[in-house]
């Protein structure tokens, strides 16, 4: 019976949650840090009142909130840059990503790639608004169904990325 001991499944399980865990909290962290440049008081600024409100029901730390707050007035710190990109891919399906980052270049060209490996391709901001104020599409190739999966997992490990949407019903 080796490698059946209790302690190795417990360590494997601890480490995926310990990685989700890191995962949202540096994006809680970018996003309390991009409110926080309204004003660093959430008694005057909604948004990171609100932010620092769902870190803390997320069980961020404390220090890891002031830190985030900090972060804006540390002129030496790169600033946080919220990114808006449009993609379109097999049968018109398009999706429109949210990101946070203090490298616009990087992120873009991770994003880019990404989307390239699935047979998406970037296309001009706001170019494609139009598509989601028509009724959704359904998608009814299996192979189409798992690629744009494949597509919404590698999209969701990028840590700059905050939020997908799409046309798919």
């Amino acid at each position: 019976m080796s490698g059946h001991s209790k302690w190795s499944q417990i360590k494997h399980k601890k480490a995926l949650t310990d990685k989700r865990k890191g995962q949202i909290f540096s994006r809680l962290s970018r996003l309390i840090t991009l409110a926080a440049r309204k004003g660093t008081d959430p008694k005057f600024n909604t948004a990171l009142a609100q932010i620092i409100e769902r870190a803390r029901s997320e069980n961020m730390p404390n220090d890891s909130i002031e830190r985030a707050i900090k972060k804006v007035s540390d002129k030496g710190q790169d600033q946080l840059e919220e990114l808006s990109i449009e993609a379109i891919g097999p049968m018109n399906v398009v999706i429109k990503i949210g990101a946070v980052s203090d490298n616009r270049n990087r992120t873009i060209s991770e994003i880019k790639k990404i989307l390239g490996d699935n047979d998406f391709k970037m296309v001009q901001p706001g170019s494609m608004t139009w598509i989601f104020n028509q009724p959704p599409i359904n998608i009814d190739d299996p192979d189409l169904h798992k690629k744009i999966d494949k597509l919404f997992d590698a999209l969701d490990e990028q840590d700059d990325i905050e939020d997908v949407t799409s046309n798919i019903q």
